[in-house]
């Protein structure tokens, strides 16, 4: 090939120094090439740019080095002009990553894997955390890494690649769920925190490629495999990972490399829950203290026939719904990959490859939970900011509930590239790519539940408590148990059916891609230019036991609990025993009840049918008034409304020039490039409005909406936008760098929002309606970014650097909640028009969002020891504001305070490393479980979060090693809270995990 012509000049003729940047750098070439065959960014138009025989010279980026030469002993430096010098091991890893970074166009973070089939971490998202300015969200029913937040934007704004590819997700935003990637088989992962316009439409957050290996990056014969067990400390059982990659080349012509790899992660986490806690205004005659002679709360408040003490004038917060659970889930992945590669002639490389990934997450939930009705508390105690800490409520039902939820999530990416270099100057590439996502394919029932307790009769007059802070105390119960008597909390005998919820969520996300690009290249002077082309086609459906009120078909708790539907008592074999809630969360203050019960969704639901067709014979317990057309199984029902079908088509051109010079003696890389883009949307929907609402007989906290026959509806929409950037790099000293970037960047709306309709659920509560309304015509974000940052490469694998960044952010798209009336129709709890409290986004207000990000890498000589330090501190002018309780309050989500810090040693063979991470509390997001409230979408923040990892491996020889891995050693439990931090939200406990592993490379 024409790329094998390199220049040999550097190494032949500088010293130490320029002499380990080569050698360095010919390592970096084995893991940042294989992108290269797929176009993958072209990070430094040095590092990423070079074909897949050349690597750049830190020293002297343009420069490229001798590709055969053979490597040193680990951790050893030589004087020898003629020998070059490789580092193995963690110590190498982190030196390419260095290499990239120093010479990279914009602002640019890597990790590259240490060898194959050796990444230095178990997942995706836990490795990107080491890096400057980027924190992690973990799941909180399994604690695992899912996505990250890079200086202070989360989710959809940061867009990851494969190879240089977008990604479908049928989960219905942009983002992916990190731990859906197979992380053992990971050639490098490239965080591009400033844009290349010739990559994608760009984001503004950041750009996260994962670069795979393919057969040509590294020739001839090679295999790896690994193999692990890991445990949860609560789990309790060992479950496997192994995973095997195979690659061949023949002739220097044509090429093969295989990989699969089947992962398992078994967790138990406790979690203790409020839904939500809504906003809205209090009697008087309910607070505690009251002597009204009664209380009939009424939003009449100019009304003078009312007395004063029943008009809800006072502003306060109030928990929706109360319980504890926990959750036993099963996550396991299976990630396939296939990569084939053709050299007819020389400069001609042509890659056809595929990505597979399946995932299913099975969890069985035991919990219960307590309602609450703002309206029907009594002796409330409010603090100063308004939220009620002590509270009763009289006749207070309770559940207890039983769930299986699943959910698959199966993703295929098939592309082919060609790639041509016609000259020494000029070359070209072009790539295609189609990807499928579906959501719960099949016959798959997303969330099977059961809902049991008493209520009624039973219900009891039950106190609220809260304790402390969300970082340290959940609330607590009192007077529980049926009628108040605890010592019955659990008695079988009392129990009865109440709700049956079964409900699928089926989406499938379609993505076709395009990408041409040239480059010409003469001496100081590189252009790139091309085209982009994207059809992403997102189909949405749900389908669940509200839409036919299956629901309700055994509702009331039967009669125990005074009623004549529900059956009670349930036969003594469904349940399988009881989980204690003592000490639930350790360290947390708070009481909760004793118990929650063990029992099966699925015998539950089998039992009830086994009682026969409520059409053909009379079944006591059945709810006859609110209940048509069940034969006896609670067979789902598609929600017409739910139907969406969002395309978005993108079309985009784009330039970007590069030259090289000199300023007063100082080597000076310039880059200035434009993007433009043209989107179209169409999105197609059922409308539907609600025509009645129904009370429920069999339980007085229920309601069914009638809705009106769906109509079809479409819309369009376009909007064209100019993506300008510019990126300077100036080398003061050797040792020395000064950068500036300059940018605008855009991050679109999520695809499941673009929808025409406004959906209005069939199954509600009372005193919570809802509803929630798509909005086609939103705009895309849009950021005006800027970057100052100082780079002291001071010693080998070692380096200081600030960097000062700016973000003027507009078109921000706000989530508010607005009560509204719908078709007028009657609320039958209060005789007027029914208020729903409707969820709808807007493009809304402007932020500035700045920062600074500190890192410090540092390798002590040749002793093995070394640590990676870095900090982030970000601010904004559109902070929250807690006392605003407007429905269109605004602030920027994300934004923390940050900091990482790895310590290690490498050495001989040994390696082992620690991993502290911090991050400050921050605002997830506006919405909780439960938003209902007066006051607009109520917010969820996430407290203060510090965790430690441990890793370590041992090599045996080249060939052979050993790991082991401890995660979350100190137990780091995961909490957020509402408006006010003793508004506890969640709380998470989700232990330890252990790992123990082999790797073997051939």
């Amino acid at each position: 090939m024409r790329s094998s012509r390199i220049n040999r000049r550097a190494c032949a003729t500088s010293g130490l120094g320029r002499r380990f940047g080569c050698a360095t750098s010919l390592v970096a070439l084995a893991w940042a090439s294989p992108s290269l065959a797929a176009d993958a960014p072209d990070l430094a138009d040095s590092a990423q740019q070079a074909t897949t025989q050349t690597a750049p010279n830190p020293a002297d980026p343009g420069v490229t080095t001798d590709t055969q030469s053979q490597p040193g002993p680990a951790g050893t430096y030589s004087d020898d002009p003629t020998q070059d010098i490789v580092i193995t091991g963690l110590r190498g890893s982190l030196q390419r990553n260095l290499d990239i970074k120093r010479n990279s166009a914009g602002v640019v973070d890597v990790i590259s894997a240490e060898d194959i089939g050796k990444f230095p971490d178990s997942n995706v998202a836990a490795s990107l955390q080491r890096l400057p300015g980027v924190s992690i969200q973990r799941s909180g029913s399994r604690g695992e890494p899912t996505g990250i937040t890079v200086r202070g934007f989360g989710g959809d704004f940061n867009t990851t690649l494969y190879d240089g590819r977008r990604i479908s997700s049928a989960t219905g935003g942009r983002q992916i769920d990190f731990s859906t990637v197979g992380v053992d088989f990971i050639g490098q992962l490239s965080v591009l925190k400033t844009p290349d316009v010739t990559l994608s439409s760009n984001s503004i957050g950041a750009t996260v490629d994962i670069q795979f290996p393919k057969p040509f990056d590294r020739p001839g014969f090679r295999a790896a495999a690994t193999a692990s067990g890991s445990i949860q400390d609560r789990a309790g059982n060992v479950v496997p990972t192994v995973g095997l990659l195979v690659s061949n080349t023949w002739n220097d012509q044509f090429g093969v490399l295989a990989n699969v790899i089947y992962t398992r992660r078994d967790t138990d986490t406790n979690r203790v829950y409020v839904s939500g806690w809504p906003g809205g205004n209090f009697a008087p005659c309910q607070l505690a203290g009251s002597t009204a002679a009664t209380c009939a709360p009424t939003a009449a408040t100019l009304d003078p026939s009312v007395p004063a003490s029943n008009q809800r004038t006072i502003p306060g917060w109030f928990p929706q719904q109360y319980g504890a659970e926990q959750q036993r889930v099963d996550d396991e992945r299976i990630d396939a990959r296939i990569a084939l590669q053709w050299q007819p002639t020389d400069g001609l490389m042509i890659t056809l490859d595929d990505n597979y990934s399946r995932q299913e997450i099975t969890s069985n939930n035991y919990a219960f939970g307590v309602w609450f009705n703002q309206t029907d508390l009594r002796n409330v105690s409010l603090d100063e900011n308004g939220t009620a800490v002590d509270f009763t409520q009289v006749g207070t039902p309770t559940d207890f509930t039983s769930a299986l939820n699943k959910q698959i999530l199966e993703t295929n990416q098939i592309g082919l590239n060609a790639r041509y270099e016609l000259s020494d100057s000029f070359s070209f590439d072009v790539d295609g790519a189609y990807a499928k996502s579906q959501l719960n394919p099949g016959d798959v029932i997303g969330s099977l539940n059961a809902d049991i307790g008493y209520g009624g009769a039973l219900g009891s007059n039950v106190r609220f408590t809260v304790d402390g802070d969300s970082s340290g105390a959940f609330p607590s119960l009192g007077n529980f148990g049926p009628a108040g008597n605890a010592a019955n909390w659990a008695n079988t005998a009392l129990i009865g059916s109440h709700v049956t919820v079964n409900q699928t969520q089926r989406n499938t996300d379609e993505l076709w891609q395009f990408r041409a690009t040239g480059q010409w290249q003469q001496d100081n002077l590189t252009i790139r230019f091309g085209g982009q082309y994207y059809r992403d086609k997102f189909e949405f459906a749900n389908f669940s036991t509200f839409v036919n009120n299956f629901w309700q078909a055994y509702a009331g708790y039967g009669a125990p609990s005074g009623r004549t539907t529900g059956i009670a008592p349930l036969p003594a074999n469904l349940y399988s025993g009881s989980i204690g809630l003592n000490d639930f969360i350790p360290g947390f203050n708070g009481s909760l009840p004793p118990s929650v019960f063990v029992f099966s969704p699925v015998a539950y639901q089998q039992y009830l049918t086994s009682l026969g067709n409520p059409q053909t014979q009379n079944i006591p317990g059945f709810n006859y008034n609110e209940v048509r057309g069940l034969t006896g199984t609670f067979d789902q029902a598609l929600d017409a409304g739910s139907i969406r079908d969002i395309t978005e088509e993108t079309w985009s051109l784009f330039l970007r020039v590069n030259f090289e010079a000199d300023i007063a003696g100082m080597p000076f890389f310039f880059s200035a490039g434009v993007r433009n883009e043209n989107t179209h949307i169409t999105a197609n929907g059922n409308g539907t409005v609600p025509i009645q609402i129904l009370p429920s007989t069999a339980d007085p906290t229920l309601l069914t909406v009638v809705l009106s026959d769906p109509q079809a509806l479409q819309s369009r929409s376009n909007y064209n936008y100019l993506l300008p950037s510019l990126d300077a790099r100036l080398e003061i000293t050797p040792e020395l760098l000064a950068r500036f970037s300059a940018s605008r960047t855009l991050t679109r709306p999520t695809l499941n929002l673009l929808y025409p309709q406004l959906n209005v659920g069939t199954g509600q509560r009372v005193g919570a309606l809802s509803a929630a309304g798509g909005n086609p015509n939103l705009l895309p974000y849009l950021a005006d970014n800027f970057d100052v940052a100082l780079e002291w490469y001071y010693q080998r694998n070692s380096y200081l650097s600030v960097n000062a960044f700016l973000k003027n952010v507009s078109n921000f798209i706000v989530g508010g909640v607005t009560n509204q009336q719908i078709n007028g129709v009657i609320d039958p709890t209060t005789g007027q028009p029914a208020v729903f409290a409707v969820t709808q986004q807007v493009n809304g207000p402007d932020a500035t969002v700045r920062g600074v990000e500190i890192a410090w890498q540092n390798v002590f000589g040749d002793s093995g020891f070394g640590f990676q330090a870095n900090a982030t501190f970000v601010d904004t002018n559109r902070p929250y504001d807690s006392s605003d309780i407007s429905q269109t309050g605004f602030a920027v989500t994300g934004l923390a305070n940050s900091a990482n810090f790895v310590g290690f040693y490498d050495k001989d063979g040994f390696q082992i490393r620690a991993a502290l991470n911090w991050r400050d509390e921050y605002l997830l997001q506006f919405g909780q479980n439960q938003n209902t409230g007066s006051f607009g979408a109520e917010p969820t923040f996430v407290d203060q979060s510090f965790q430690v990892d441990l890793s370590s491996s041992y090599d045996f020889n080249e060939n052979f090693s050993v790991f082991g891995e401890i995660l979350n050693i100190n137990n780091n439990q995961q909490s957020t809270h509402g408006r006010f931090s003793n508004q506890l939200l969640d709380v998470f406990d989700y232990g330890r995990r252990y790992t123990l592993g082999i790797r073997a490379r051939y």
